[in-house]
């Protein structure tokens, strides 16, 4: 069983801005597992001390200054819980890549029906085929993603927001495949990839890009 709950962290919520960049109060807490009514608490302080910046306006969201950056820096480094996991995140990675190659041609060909035509989406026939093809990639990801969170928790939130994802897609919900900032599928997953880098202490190479 993959245990998700605990009391959310300074760690929590600066990791969880580094993955993201910039995130709405929406996706920081389902990234770090804080509610969102918390987050002022948790915000602030890091806003005061200069590590969090807010954003108002159509793109809201928190994101880390520089030196926020470099304090997630020396908090990874720091954190017991991923620093014990560093086997289970090498073997998930070896897992995650081949099944990231295929996720990788699944939304190429939900976006092109062939080199030069777009797929428009009027063919609810060939976007079924596609969003089939999307649920066995999201099938094979989910065993190696399940035995990585029991070592460390924080990846099995990513669980159940691609299922969400997913779930709106089959719904009819075309932009929750890889709209950007909609908390699509795509957006999920490039949040896990991300996670994944950091948390292993790699650098994005050729093999990150299927």
């Amino acid at each position: 069983m993959v245990h998700t709950q605990h009391q959310p962290s300074t760690f929590d919520i600066v990791h969880s801005l580094r993955v993201k960049g910039l995130a709405s109060d929406a996706v920081l807490s389902a990234l770090s597992g804080a509610p969102v009514n918390d987050l002022p608490e948790l915000v602030t302080p890091l806003v005061e001390q200069g590590l969090v910046v807010r954003r108002e306006g159509r793109m809201a969201g928190s994101m880390l200054t520089p030196a926020g950056k470099e304090e997630h820096r020396r908090l990874l480094a720091e954190n017991d819980e991923t620093r014990s996991a560093a086997g289970a995140l090498d073997e998930f990675y070896t897992a995650f890549l081949p099944i990231n190659s295929e996720f990788k041609q699944v939304c190429q060909r939900w976006q092109m029906r062939s080199d030069d035509q777009p797929n428009d989406h009027t063919d609810p026939a060939y976007d079924a085929q596609i969003i089939d093809q999307l649920a066995t990639t999201d099938a094979a990801l989910r065993p190696p993603l399940q035995q990585l969170a029991e070592s460390l928790p924080r990846f099995g939130r990513y669980l159940p927001r691609l299922s969400a994802a997913l779930e709106r897609i089959r719904g009819g919900d075309n932009a929750a495949f890889a709209r950007p900032l909609y908390d699509s599928y795509h957006d999920i997953w490039m949040e896990l990839h991300e996670d994944l880098i950091l948390s292993s202490g790699r650098v994005r190479g050729a093999a990150d890009e299927g």
